[in-house]
């Protein structure tokens, strides 16, 4: 899988940086000329960054690559909200500011995208993504991001949505309350600092929560997720040598979005009426309640609706093979549902 890096510095009114990767494998560029061929943006969840889903990209990939497959990919960009990942240290003065601190929302993130999307990556030569066919996918925040997206104007046209259990509530945000309190709390108890990745590696594969995460994924979380700590530029030995690219303070402002759980949901039923939109879940209700989970599905009609068994909500991290195979089966069900067109 190739990959190629863009970062925005704040431009056109718009203040943070912003950072996002673009992957395809060799066999993709066959479909350049294809206006068809599909476009994917992906969006993380809260706590983690753009590259949290390279091993389920590597899973979509190597089914759209093979001889019988019904599904063209030109390529896929991932985007790190920008108080996370790369963009979330490169924003780490800007985020001190009292506009920003601990004053995030799911709806910050849906407008950076919505920005990224109307510069157009310039590396030499610019995307201009009103002409692509894009797929929008998302996990989590990611999912209510990408929904929010829809509603902000000039739109941008995309042919299909993959919600990967979307941190939505339609019931009303109370249904997820305690959802939050126990978020908010992990996020200021959790450690955050380590002498380095070596050791940074060690302890979490001690801890329940990320010792099951596929370990290509806690490789990666290591490699992108963790920055050097600001504290490092001192004297050696003074202060800690690495921490969360993602601060508590900002982990913690996402999770308390009052608004976040329901904003997108008017959005969400119109374009299940106008769009196919696939919705993943995992079987096990191990953060959303299972209450949630079923006020989701109702939400509907989606074009599908994938359970994926064994596996809660962190399946981005968990079992990317198998979100992978969900996620294509998803877009290749929409290139069935054209085909009756």
């Amino acid at each position: 899988m190739l990959e190629e890096s863009v970062i925005y510095p704040p431009s056109g009114g718009y203040p943070l940086y912003l950072t996002a990767k673009r992957y395809w494998l060799p066999s993709f560029e066959t479909n350049a000329s294809d206006p068809a061929a599909l476009t994917l943006l992906l969006l993380h969840a809260t706590s983690f960054h753009k590259e949290i889903w390279m091993p389920t990209l590597d899973a979509i990939f190597a089914l759209a690559s093979s001889e019988d497959s019904p599904v063209k990919i030109r390529e896929a960009w991932c985007l790190d909200c920008p108080n996370h990942g790369a963009s979330g240290q490169m924003n780490a003065t800007l985020l001190l500011q009292p506009e920003f601190f601990r004053n995030f929302s799911c709806e910050r993130f849906a407008q950076a995208v919505h920005h990224f999307l109307s510069v157009g990556p310039d590396q030499g030569a610019s995307v201009d993504f009103r002409k692509r066919n894009l797929v929008g996918i998302g996990h989590s925040l990611g999912g209510v991001a990408i929904t929010m997206l829809q509603a902000i104007e000039p739109a941008f046209t995309f042919s299909s949505l993959v919600l990967i259990e979307p941190l939505l509530s339609p019931g009303g945000s109370h249904h997820l309350r305690r959802l939050r309190e126990i978020l908010v709390k992990g996020a200021y108890e959790r450690r955050d600092v380590w002498p380095d990745r070596e050791q940074a590696m060690v302890s979490l594969k001690r801890r329940d929560r990320t010792k099951i995460w596929d370990p290509r994924v806690l490789d990666n979380f290591v490699k992108y997720g963790i920055v050097e700590h600001p504290g490092a530029r001192y004297p050696e030995g003074a202060y800690p040598g690495v921490t969360l690219a993602c601060t508590r303070e900002q982990e913690a402002a996402m999770y308390r979005d009052p608004d976040g759980a329901t904003k997108a949901v008017e959005t969400l039923k119109r374009i299940c009426r106008t769009h196919p939109v696939h919705l993943i879940l995992g079987g096990v209700a191990d953060f959303v309640p299972a209450r949630v989970h079923k006020a989701i599905i109702d939400l509907g009609p989606y074009a599908s609706v994938t359970i994926i068994e064994d596996a809660g909500h962190l399946l981005v991290q968990e079992v990317p093979n198998r979100l992978g195979k969900g996620v294509f089966d998803a877009l290749a069900m929409n290139v069935q549902l054209r085909s009756r067109l």
